[in-house]
C-alpha cells in the first residue's frame, strides 16, 4: 500500500509538472482553428462608441469600422469609402464620391446621405473633430457628399482617414447601444460580445471587399507585454500586437512564426507644464539638457527605439538630421543653467531649492505601455544627479487627457501617433499652437509661441507640399528651441503571427490590425 501510495504521488507530480510547463509555454502549441482566430492585443478603450475619447482606433483596429480614406504602407491616402475626392478651385469646397455596393453590418445600403449623418454626429459628440476642420454645409445627393469648410483644408482626405471620422450607421440607434454592442459600421467583422478585457467579433456577411475568412475573431486584452508573448508561443492566440522588444527574439524561427516589424510614427514625449516650475526656461533646458536619451534607447531598451530629438520621428521625411537639439544630453550645461535660476542646494542633500522650495518636479504616466514607466525612471535617475527630486505617478491610459497638464503635475509622459492624417501637421498644431480662448484643448500645457502660431496659420492654407514640408520643419525647430517638450525616443511597431496565417500585416498607421487579407494559411 505505502507503495502505491508512493507510485501515485509521483504520478500526480508529473502531471502537475506538465501542467506547469504547459502554461508557461512550453506545451505543445494549439491546432489552428480554420473558423477562429484569436490576437492579443493592449486595449485601451472602455466601450466601443467611437466618439468617445480615441476609442475609434479600437474600433477600426477590431476590423468594424471603416473611413472614407485610409493610409498605405508609406502613409499616402488611398480611396476606401470613398472612391476619390475633388476640390474646388477655390479651395474651399470639397466633393466626394461614395463608393457603390457597399454595406452596412445590417445590410442597409451605404450612400452620401447616411455618410453626412455619421460625420454630424461625430462633430456632435467630440469636440476634437473641429480640430481637424470646420465646415459651413455639408449636403448629400445620391453617392455625392459635398463639405464647404470655413477655410481651405489641404490635408482634407488625410482629415478624413482618422478613426474618430469612421462610418457608422445612424440609424441603428437607439436600438443598438454602440458603447456596449458596438457601432453598425462597413467593416468585415461585427461586434458579437464586448468588455474591456476581451471582444468576440463576428463576420459581416453583407462586407463588400472581398470574402471574410472567419466566423469568429477572438480578441483577448492582454496588457502585460511578456504575458501576451507567452500566449502567442502557447498557441493562446495565433497572432499579436507590439510584442515587447525583449521577446521578440523568442519568435526568431521561421518555420513557426512570422515577424512584421517596422519604424513607426509615434514619438514618446514628455509635455511639459509651463505654467509650473519648468515654466522658467533655464530649469526646463536644464531638465531637458540632463536626461541621456542616448542611453535610454540604445542601452537601457536594447536599440529597439531611436534617440529623441524632435516632435517628428525619423521614419518621416520633416527634417529630422537637419534639426537642430539645443538642448542635447550635457549634463554640466544643465547644473550651470539652474545656478543661474537660482537654485542651490542650501541643506547638502542633493535637492536644489529656492525661495524655500525643493525643486519637485511631478511626473505622470499612464500603464498600458510597458516603455513609458522605464523612460520615466531613467528621466528620474538622470534628473536627480543635477539637483531634482522627480516623483513618478503611474495611472489608467483614459485618465491621460482628462488630466492632460492642469498644473496638477509638470509632466505627462505620453506615446502618440505623429502623423494620424497623413502628415504631422495636425500633431504639432494639437500640442503646440496656442489655445486661445479653450479652441485648442489639446494643448494643455500653456505653451504658446507668436512665432510658431503663424507657421500654423501658414500651413492651414499651404497646398504646395514642398512648402508644408519646409513649415513644418521650421515649426519643429522652434518648438525644440524653446523646450516645449521632452523628446523621449521613437519605437518600432510589430505584429507577430503564427505560420498558421498569412497575412498579417503593421501598417505604419497604427489603425489596421484585424482585416479580411489575414486568413488560414495555405498548406
Amino acid at each position: 500500500m505505502k507503495r502505491l501510495g508512493k507510485l501515485t504521488l509521483v504520478l500526480m507530480m508529473i502531471c502537475l509538472a506538465a501542467v506547469f510547463i504547459a502554461g508557461c509555454g512550453g506545451g505543445s502549441k494549439k491546432e489552428a482553428d480554420a473558423k477562429t482566430l484569436r490576437i492579443g492585443v493592449t486595449n485601451f478603450a472602455d466601450s466601443l462608441e467611437p466618439t468617445e475619447n480615441y476609442f475609434g482606433w479600437v474600433v477600426m483596429r477590431y476590423g468594424i469600422g471603416e473611413c472614407l480614406a485610409k493610409f498605405d504602407e508609406k502613409m499616402n491616402v488611398q480611396p476606401w469609402l470613398a472612391e476619390n475626392g475633388q476640390i474646388s478651385a477655390d479651395h474651399m469646397t470639397w466633393t466626394f464620391k461614395i463608393r457603390e455596393g457597399v454595406k452596412f453590418s445590417n445590410g442597409k445600403p451605404l450612400d452620401a446621405a447616411a455618410v453626412k449623418a455619421s460625420l454630424e454626429r461625430a462633430f456632435a459628440k467630440n469636440k476634437r473633430a473641429v480640430t481637424f476642420f470646420k465646415y459651413k454645409e455639408m449636403r448629400a445627393e445620391g453617392q455625392n457628399l459635398t463639405i464647404v469648410t470655413e477655410k481651405p483644408e489641404p490635408n482634407m482626405p488625410g482629415f478624413l482617414a482618422d478613426p474618430l471620422f469612421l462610418i457608422v450607421d445612424v440609424t441603428a440607434e437607439p436600438a443598438r447601444s454602440f458603447a456596449k454592442e458596438g457601432p453598425i459600421g462597413t467593416g468585415p467583422y461585427m461586434c458579437k460580445s464586448f468588455v474591456k478585457d476581451k471582444a468576440v467579433m463576428v463576420k459581416n456577411t453583407y462586407y463588400w471587399d472581398g470574402e471574410v475568412p472567419y466566423e469568429t475573431v477572438e480578441i483577448p486584452s492582454i496588457d502585460d507585454p511578456n504575458t501576451r508573448a507567452m500566449a502567442l508561443q502557447s498557441g493562446e492566440v495565433d497572432m499579436a500586437v507590439n510584442i515587447a522588444a525583449g521577446d521578440i527574439g523568442l519568435f526568431n524561427d521561421k518555420a513557426k512564426f512570422h515577424i512584421d516589424r517596422i519604424a513607426s510614427l509615434r514619438t514618446v514625449l514628455a509635455r511639459i507644464n509651463h505654467n509650473g516650475v519648468l515654466g522658467d526656461p533655464k530649469v526646463r533646458a536644464a531638465f531637458i539638457s540632463a536626461c541621456d536619451r542616448k542611453v535610454y534607447n540604445e542601452v537601457i531598451l536594447k536599440g529597439t527605439f531611436i534617440e529623441g530629438k524632435a516632435p517628428v520621428p525619423p521614419s518621416m521625411d520633416y527634417g529630422f538630421d537637419q534639426l537642430k537639439d539645443p538642448n542635447s544630453y550635457n549634463i554640466e550645461r544643465a547644473k550651470q543653467l539652474l545656478a543661474e535660476a537660482g537654485w542651490k542646494d542650501a541643506d547638502g542633500d542633493g535637492i536644489l531649492e529656492k525661495n524655500g522650495k525643493k525643486l519637485t518636479v511631478d511626473f505622470v504616466v499612464y500603464n498600458s505601455r510597458a516603455e513609458l514607466p522605464i523612460y520615466a525612471e531613467a528621466v528620474q535617475s538622470d534628473a536627480k544627479k543635477v539637483g531634482f527630486d522627480v516623483k513618478i505617478k503611474s495611472v489608467d491610459y483614459n485618465l491621460i487627457d482628462k488630466i492632460g497638464i492642469n498644473g496638477e503635475y509638470d509632466l505627462v509622459i505620453s506615446n502618440i501617433t505623429t502623423a494620424n492624417t497623413g502628415d504631422p501637421e495636425i500633431f504639432l498644431n494639437w500640442y503646440w499652437r496656442t489655445n486661445k480662448n479653450g479652441d485648442n484643448p489639446q494643448n494643455g500645457s500653456g505653451y504658446s509661441n507668436p512665432a510658431l502660431d503663424a507657421k500654423f496659420a501658414e500651413l492651414s492654407t499651404t497646398f504646395d507640399r514642398g512648402q508644408r514640408r519646409q513649415l513644418m520643419i521650421d515649426a519643429q525647430q522652434i518648438i525644440m528651441n524653446d523646450g516645449a517638450a521632452l523628446f523621449l525616443g521613437y519605437p518600432e511597431t510589430n505584429i507577430i503571427s503564427s505560420t498558421s496565417i498569412a497575412g498579417a500585416q503593421m501598417y505604419p498607421s497604427d489603425y489596421y490590425w484585424l482585416t479580411n487579407k489575414i486568413k488560414p494559411a495555405k498548406k
